[in-house]
């Protein structure tokens, strides 16, 4: 396996990094807000071609041909120099590549240039209270009224509503139909009349979650993405951005590399933990998976730079299934190595250098957290049925005979 970049993509690199060199920003724009200061930013690596490379310019992007190696590279040093490239926020991350599929033009010039650059917010409307892991049956009504769809119903377990200015979501525009084809996927303005928010308190004390309620919520038909009733085909699509989105090799790594560093730092019987027989085991196992799922993320790299995407499929559909079980083992054992510490908040000195800064709080609340991941964008056990019937060809679970 030849890793060498060629001499035309080490200069490249050396460009993106010579960009870099203006982040973090100075004089009056440092003073702006940290919302104002990212968006300024990646508008301005959007003009040198390095944010939002493959969106086409009229569109807002910076319209660049698509290159793997060259996505890499951006990626990997924007991410080393803490500078806020590529947004993963909903819009952005899920959204935008959502409606350079099946939106419309209109649609598109509308909604992708401030979806990407997070000046206008969006969140997911996905979950219902009887509808979590089986989404098909969800019951949120969409009702034709004219020109318009009048929505009624809840959603639930909505990230970031109070902050959105638009949710995409999935209603249910035909209750007769199978129920895989009567829902429609619609873009709602978050401060249409009749609209609700309500935070939901988790068990770490935030309350990024939501519960919305509709109650004869008017939505323009021109906000339907795709068609009527095909709601599903254009939901499976946001999926799997979703799921890519979520996959993080390289956090993953970092995140074990701090659950190391603990384990030197963390004193058990007068001598460090890293020098416990049972500890070292410990995480020998937990980075055997870190290995794996970077080899994996290899292989799926390798694919998409040789321009086979079908043998990307299957790394790609493990991808976060990989990160979000290793991150809960990482996360776990270092919950175990503090024991009683872990309970303090705000985190001390001695928690590693990624839970406290990811959470404010310390390792507890993000072995808390991690448990969130693993039911975002289908929960992992969806997600192994997944893998097996479409990246294997495995028969579809038998379902239990009628009582």
């Amino acid at each position: 396996m030849d890793l060498e970049y060629t001499e035309e993509y080490k200069q490249y690199r050396e460009q993106v990094r010579d960009f870099l060199e203006g982040w973090p920003l100075q004089g009056e724009e440092a003073n702006l807000s940290e919302d104002e200061q990212a968006a300024l930013f990646r508008e301005r690596g959007i003009r040198a071609g390095f944010v939002c490379r493959n969106v086409p310019a009229e569109y807002g992007g910076a319209g660049q041909a698509p290159d793997a190696l060259k996505d890499a590279i951006v990626r990997d040093e924007f991410y080393a120099a803490g500078a806020p490239g590529d947004s993963i926020s909903q819009g952005a991350g899920l959204l935008v590549p959502t409606l350079l599929d099946f939106g419309t033009d209109a649609q598109k010039k509308r909604f992708i240039p401030l979806a990407i650059s997070d000046r206008e917010r969006w969140c997911q409307g996905y979950s219902e209270p009887g509808s979590g892991s089986d989404l098909a049956s969800l019951q949120c009504r969409a009702r034709r009224d004219g020109d318009d769809y009048l929505l009624s119903g809840q959603k639930i377990w909505t990230s970031n509503a109070r902050e959105a200015d638009w949710m995409f979501g999935l209603f249910r525009t035909d209750p007769d139909a199978s129920k895989h084809a009567g829902i429609t996927y619609l873009l709602v303005d978050m401060k249409s009349p009749g609209i609700e928010v309500r935070p939901l308190k988790g068990m770490t004390g935030g309350m990024e979650f939501n519960e919305v309620f509709f109650d004869e919520v008017r939505v323009p038909s021109e906000n339907i993405v795709g068609r009527e009733g095909e709601g599903w085909a254009v939901s499976r699509a946001t999926l799997i951005h979703e799921r890519n989105l979520i996959a993080s090799p390289t956090m993953m790594r970092d995140t074990f590399n701090d659950l190391v560093d603990l384990a030197r730092r963390t004193i058990i019987d007068g001598r460090p933990a890293l020098e416990d027989l049972g500890v070292r085991r410990r995480l020998v196992e937990i980075e055997g998976y870190v290995r794996t799922g970077e080899t994996s993320n290899m292989l799926q790299f390798t694919a998409s730079v040789r321009g086979e995407p079908l043998k990307a499929m299957r790394p790609m559909m493990m991808a976060k299934l990989y990160s979000t079980d290793t991150m809960q083992r990482i996360v776990r054992c270092a919950y175990d190595l503090l024991g009683a510490e872990a309970m303090y908040s705000p985190a001390p000195e001695d928690v590693a250098g990624w839970a406290r800064n990811a959470t404010s709080t310390g390792w507890v609340e993000a072995y808390m957290f991690s448990l969130g991941p693993a039911i975002a964008g289908g929960a992992s056990n969806i997600q192994l049925n997944i893998i097996g019937e479409r990246g294997y060809g495995l028969p579809r679970d038998p379902r239990p005979p009628e009582a």
